[in-house]
């Protein structure tokens, strides 16, 4: 584990050592070597361990599943599902509530907790979740990518553009390890407030709906191309549900107009998840939908959404879940992953400007803030070990390549 601005592990380093390393951020004791390294690799190899193990509790309990949703709409979706299960796991471990993560923070005082006027306190251990490796590879390594069943785009002059091409272990820390400035967690709520509340605009008399936030899915709805319609129960398409979204020649979105602000805004997310996920663009083309799997995404996304936004989702339903999946890891992690990005996209056109500077997102999310001490080209096995923490100069580093293990970015993984 890293600890606050210091060069190892603190039960590997002399009191002397560390003061030395607390002061030049990043700097290692001539004590630690390979056996850093391994000692680090180790660590996370467990913590895929306790991933894979949580993965599979979620294919076979749905409590378990509803439990992951709940952390992912805590967290406004920022994490990958590797980096949000190892973060849930850490803290599990520490016997904490985890609020809010962020680096160190660079020497410019721009970024992480130091940006915010807060400092990690002294040895504190860091949280350590994957963070991609960006470079331009080779002929070679494209091939390599491209028969691995990663796509490698080139530019102009058909060189192969910069990509991940691996994920390496970043270090990170919880709000409670830190000392200084009152600091607020930005949640969506919160952001919603202060950005829509501030701007004077008209608010509902009922309550239910604090941030105007209908118009703004409908607003969503309609930049994909479907008309949406507020109608009376059991009219138009509907029936008996609450909502319905048609494709075809007619590209339509209806909702029940009688409900409460709340249960608007839940079924309005639910019908833009649909087609945020994938599941009509794949209707379309002839593709097999899964119901079940559909509707545990669709449901799932607006569960993360509503309690992203302060609703009540005690509601949620967890009858479509994973029982289609058949304790299948790897699919259950694909749907993990669809719910956590198809969310993180939704609430992120619902929250312009939120973007701090905060490690994990998978590549393809927007904004991408990664620290800049994430290094540009994959180390070899010597220059992985000089290679410190991004927050907290740790030696005990691990890289994957891209598509494998809890580096596996199932981005764009939609049915």
């Amino acid at each position: 584990m890293a600890t606050a601005r210091s060069g190892a592990t603190p039960d590997a380093t002399p009191t002397s050592q560390r003061q030395r390393g607390a002061s030049n951020r990043g700097a290692r004791p001539a004590s630690t070597g390979r056996a850093d390294g391994r000692r680090g690799a180790a660590h996370l190899e467990q913590f895929q361990a306790d991933c894979d193990a949580r993965l599979a509790g979620m294919a076979g309990e749905p409590r378990q599943w509803v439990e992951f949703v709940e952390q992912v709409a805590a967290f406004g979706a920022r994490y990958s599902v590797s980096n949000q299960l190892l973060l849930s796991i850490q803290a599990a471990q520490r016997g904490i509530t985890p609020r809010y993560f962020l680096p160190y923070g660079g020497k410019d005082r721009t970024s992480g907790w130091l940006r915010h006027g807060r400092q990690v306190r002294r040895g504190e251990q860091a949280f350590r979740i994957w963070a991609p490796i960006m470079r331009r590879p080779s002929e070679e390594q494209a091939a390599q990518l491209a028969a691995a069943g990663n796509p490698v785009l080139r530019d102009a002059d058909g060189r192969p553009v910069k990509q991940v091409v691996g994920f390496r272990a970043e270090s990170t820390f919880e709000l409670s390890q830190t000392d200084g400035a009152p600091f607020e967690p930005p949640t969506v709520q919160r952001i919603r407030r202060r950005s829509v509340v501030g701007r004077r605009l008209p608010q509902p008399v009922d309550g239910d709906d604090p941030t105007n936030v209908l118009n703004d899915l409908i607003t969503l709805i309609e930049a994909e191309g479907f008309t949406f319609q507020l109608v009376p129960p059991g009219s138009g398409h509907l029936g008996a549900a609450n909502g319905v979204t048609v494709f075809g020649a007619a590209r339509l979105v209806q909702v029940r107009a009688d409900g409460s602000a709340a249960q608007r805004v839940a079924t309005t997310a639910h019908e833009l998840a649909h087609i945020r996920c994938g599941h009509v663009s794949a209707a379309l083309s002839g593709a097999q939908v899964h119901r079940g799997r559909a509707e545990t995404e669709a449901e799932s996304v607006a569960h993360v959404v509503c309690a992203a936004l302060g609703f009540d989702t005690r509601s949620y339903s967890d009858a479509y879940v994973l029982g289609w999946a058949d304790g299948d890891m790897e699919l259950v992690r694909s749907c993990a992953e669809t719910v956590r990005r198809v969310s993180r996209r939704i609430l992120l056109d619902l929250t312009p400007g939120d973007t701090d500077d905060e490690p994990g997102d998978e590549p393809g999310d927007e904004p991408s803030n990664e620290p800049s001490e994430v290094p540009s080209e994959v180390p070899d096995d010597a220059a992985r070990e000089k290679l410190g923490g991004a927050a907290a100069g740790d030696a005990a580093d691990a890289v994957q390549p891209a598509g494998t293990g809890a580096a596996d970015a199932l981005v764009g993984a939609t049915r």
